[in-house]
């Protein structure tokens, strides 16, 4: 009974899922913040707190807890929803857990953040937690407020700033990525050179657990993503060999393929595939935490997993 008690929201999403099973097996005991009842997982104590934006019974909830991870949230998948639930549950609701967590003396607060809260879809150069914040959406600004709001408070906090995560369960661009690769065919993306950062489930588990136990107060962003930085076509190519294909792709010219995208009005998908998006993990690597699995073998394992 003397391991850390880590309080866990979002338990029931892609990476809260991945949290939960990752925190108890490495030692931790972890106490669910749910919404209700019907949540609850029979391999975790539980608090039910209700609406993260209007929360109840917080100080029984968090009585004992050495740290709050939390990731509950509105995801940037969601689009279509206005700036204001963005700013409801993504902010409002973050600063005022963290101000419970405060008044119960909670030693730190780790908030799932977003490479989002740093920057756009692409962005020029190596990205790193120095360069000005400068969101361009509704869901990365929500996101910086909460980042705002937790450094106007006396609580230790650390934010961790995600790039694109995948793994068993992803949704969103990285599923439809999946399927795509894992079509018998052939793909027009050979000749597309832009490089991306990403991020295996496994190793923002790690990045969590790492931030949990860093001593010393916090207080700021990190951001966090697999070594390296990759193609499409490497991406694809890894995990058809993943599942036992050939990359099989045609080396059409990344202006005709951004040019057709657009005139099909796609042209946010269009960005991200012409777009740089790199960023530098040397902050949180200074804290000790290292990534445990390799992008292309991440991406194989997926593929892997997707077709069986």
């Amino acid at each position: 009974m003397n391991a850390p008690l880590v309080a866990l929201t979002g338990a029931t999403g892609f990476v809260g899922r991945h949290l939960l099973s990752d925190l108890r097996a490495h030692g931790y005991r972890v106490r669910l913040l749910l919404r209700r009842p019907t949540e609850a997982a029979p391999d975790a104590d539980s608090a039910v707190i209700g609406d993260l934006a209007r929360p109840m019974n917080m100080a029984r909830a968090l009585e004992g807890v050495d740290a709050i991870v939390h990731s509950a949230g509105i995801a940037h998948a969601m689009s279509g929803r206005p700036e204001d639930d963005y700013r409801s549950v993504n902010t409002e609701a973050t600063i005022a857990l963290a101000r419970a967590a405060e008044r119960g003396g909670v030693r730190r607060f780790v908030f799932l953040s977003s490479v989002r809260a740093q920057t756009g879809p692409c962005a020029d150069g190596v990205v790193d937690e120095t360069r000005p914040a400068a969101p361009t959406d509704a869901y990365g600004r929500s996101k910086l407020a909460a980042e705002e709001g937790l450094a106007t408070l006396g609580l230790d906090w650390a934010a961790l700033r995600p790039v694109l995560v995948y793994g068993p369960g992803v949704k969103g661009n990285m599923a439809s990525l999946a399927r795509l690769a894992a079509t018998p065919w052939p793909l027009p993306f050979g000749g597309l050179r832009a490089r991306r950062s990403l991020l295996a489930l496994e190793n923002l588990a790690e990045a969590v657990r790492t931030v949990i136990a860093a001593e010393g107060r916090l207080c700021r962003p990190y951001l966090v993503a697999d070594d390296g930085a990759w193609t499409l076509p490497e991406m694809i190519a890894a995990m058809r060999r993943g599942s036992g294909g050939r990359p099989m792709l045609l080396p059409v010219p990344q202006a005709l393929v951004s040019a057709l995208l657009r005139v099909a009005g796609r042209g946010e998908a269009a960005e991200r595939l012409t777009g740089d998006l790199v960023v530098d993990t040397g902050a949180l690597k200074a804290l000790g935490w290292r990534p445990l699995v390799a992008t292309p073998d991440g991406l194989a394992r997926l593929a892997r997993d997707a077709a069986a």
